[in-house]
C-alpha cells in the first residue's frame, strides 16, 4: 500500500479549518509572522498551509502585505457525502490505491464525509446494471468514479449528481475530470524507441481502454507508430482476456513466433507480471526486450532507472478539494483540468535486439 506521511503544513491546515469552524478566527487572519509564531511554527510552512487552503477556497489573499480574508462558509458551503468508485482494488485499507487513500484523506480534511464502494467495477466485472444497482443502494451527494470505462462515465455524465472522474474515459463528456495528460508522454516513448531500432513494438492496456472504440492514448500510440512508417494492427494493440491467466497467455502468444522488440505496459499490476514472465522464460531487459512502464508507483528503487511516465499527483489532489468545494457551493463544475506527465528514458530500454526471441 502507499503510505503518504502527513506534513506540518498540511496539519496546520487541518487545525485553521477547524479554528475556523468553531470561531477561533474569523473575518480576517492575522499576519503571517503573528501567525506563525502564535501556532509555533515556520513562516514558510505557514504560507504552504495558507496557500492550500486558499485553493481549496476557503482563505482569500488580497496581495502582498494584506491580510487574509477567511471565507464564511457557514451559508456557502456544505459537507457533502462523496462516494468514491473504485476501480481494481479490494476494499481494504491494507491494500487500497495510495491515490483513492490519499483523495479521501484530504477531502475528509476539507470536512466531507467518503466512502469507498462495496465492489470494484472490475469486481462486478464492469457491468454497467450491475454497478447501476449497487449505486442505487448508495446514497451519496457527489461521486468520484476512478479508471472508469467510456460506458460508466456516460452514464455517469447523465445523471443528475456531481461527479468527477480521475483518470478514465472522459473525452467529450459532460463530467469534470483530472489526472495526467499523458499524450506527449507517450509520443516521446514511441518516439525514443524507434530511433533505438525497434519496430516491433506493442502496447499492453485494459479492454476498457480499447473498447468500444479506442482512446486517446492507444490512438496517439497506433498514430506515432503510423506516422514513422510502421503498419500497426492487432499486434501492436493486442487483445486479451482480463484476467491473471489471460495476461500471461497474452505474452506467451507474442513471444512465440514474432516476438516483440518493446513493451509499453499500462498499470503497475501488469508491469510487475510482465517483468515476472521475462524473468522466469530468462528473457533479458534491455538486451532481449525494451520496457516502458505507463506508470511510476513502485519504479523509483529501480537502478538503474525504469523507464516510465511520471506526472503531478498533487495537482489533481488539489483539483479534486476545489471541485467538492464548488460543488458545496452548488456550482456545477464539469471541466476537464489534466496536468502534463512526462516521459523519463531509462536503463529499460535500448537498441533493438539484432535477433528475435522467442520461448
Amino acid at each position: 500500500m502507499f503510505l503518504r506521511r502527513v506534513t506540518i503544513a498540511e496539519q496546520t491546515a487541518t487545525h485553521l479549518r477547524e479554528g475556523f469552524r468553531t470561531g477561533r478566527w474569523s473575518g480576517t487572519l492575522p499576519g503571517e509572522l503573528r501567525l506563525a509564531n502564535e501556532l509555533d511554527i515556520s513562516p514558510q510552512t505557514l504560507r504552504t498551509a495558507l496557500r492550500q487552503l486558499e485553493a481549496e477556497g476557503i482563505v482569500v489573499s488580497h496581495g502582498r502585505g494584506c491580510q487574509r480574508t477567511i471565507v464564511d462558509l457557514s451559508n456557502t458551503h456544505r459537507a457533502l457525502r462523496i462516494g468514491i468508485l473504485i476501480h481494481d482494488v479490494p476494499l481494504n485499507t491494507h491494500t487500497q490505491d495510495g491515490m483513492v487513500q490519499q483523495i479521501k484523506q484530504d477531502l475528509e480534511s476539507a470536512g466531507h464525509i467518503v466512502f469507498l464502494t462495496r465492489k470494484s467495477q472490475v469486481g462486478l466485472q464492469h457491468n454497467l446494471q450491475r454497478i447501476q444497482s449497487m449505486l442505487a443502494k448508495t446514497p451519496a451527494d457527489a461521486w468520484i468514479i476512478s479508471s472508469g470505462s467510456l460506458q460508466v462515465l456516460e452514464w455517469f455524465s447523465s445523471q443528475p449528481l456531481p461527479c468527477l472522474a480521475l483518470y478514465g474515459r472522459a473525452e467529450g463528456l459532460s463530467i469534470a475530470r483530472t489526472g495526467p495528460d499523458k499524450i506527449p508522454a507517450y509520443q516521446a516513448a514511441v518516439r525514443q524507441l524507434i530511433e533505438l531500432g525497434h519496430h516491433r513494438i506493442v502496447l499492453i492496456v485494459r479492454s476498457a481502454r480499447r473498447k468500444p472504440t479506442l482512446g486517446q492514448l492507444e490512438s496517439t500510440f497506433l498514430n506515432e507508430l503510423s506516422n514513422h512508417g510502421i503498419t500497426t494492427g492487432d499486434y501492436n494493440l493486442p487483445d486479451w482476456k482480463e484476467t491473471p491467466e489471460g495476461f500471461h497467455s497474452l505474452l506467451k502468444k507474442l513471444f512465440h513466433s514474432t516476438p516483440p522488440t518493446a513493451l509499453i505496459v499500462d498499470e503497475e499490476p501488469r508491469m510487475l507480471a510482465a517483468m515476472q514472465f521475462l524473468l522466469r522464460h530468462g528473457i533479458k531487459v534491455p538486451e532481449q526486450v525494451s520496457l516502458v512502464a505507463t506508470d511510476d508507483n513502485s519504479l523509483s528503487w529501480c537502478h538503474p532507472t525504469f523507464a516510465h511516465m511520471t506526472w503531478d499527483t498533487k495537482q489533481s489532489l488539489r483539483r479534486i478539494v476545489r471541485w467538492a468545494a464548488a460543488v458545496g457551493k452548488g456550482r456545477n463544475d464539469c471541466t476537464t483540468i489534466n496536468y502534463p506527465a512526462k516521459f523519463i528514458s531509462g536503463g529499460s530500454i535500448g537498441p533493438a535486439p539484432q535477433r528475435s526471441t522467442t520461448i
